[in-house]
């Protein structure tokens, strides 16, 4: 399949090594592949629950009220 502003670097045995992405085209694919990297480098940090990102921000909040 060929891809306008797509290309790939082939070494010597006929593999795919790496892509060359024409970023005026195709931005949003680069966002979207980089964001799955960060994600992918990520994925052993560990994680804050949503309830408890909640009570940090009311309690940061009733902190600053008080000031």
């Amino acid at each position: 399949m060929n891809m306008p502003g797509v290309e790939f670097l082939i070494d010597r045995k006929g593999r795919k090594k790496a892509v060359l992405i024409d970023l005026k085209k195709h931005r949003g694919l680069w966002e979207d592949l980089f964001d799955a990297y960060v994600a992918y480098r990520r994925r052993n940090e560990p994680r804050e629950s949503v309830a408890s990102v909640k009570r940090l921000i009311e309690a940061k909040a009733k902190r600053k009220g008080r000031d």
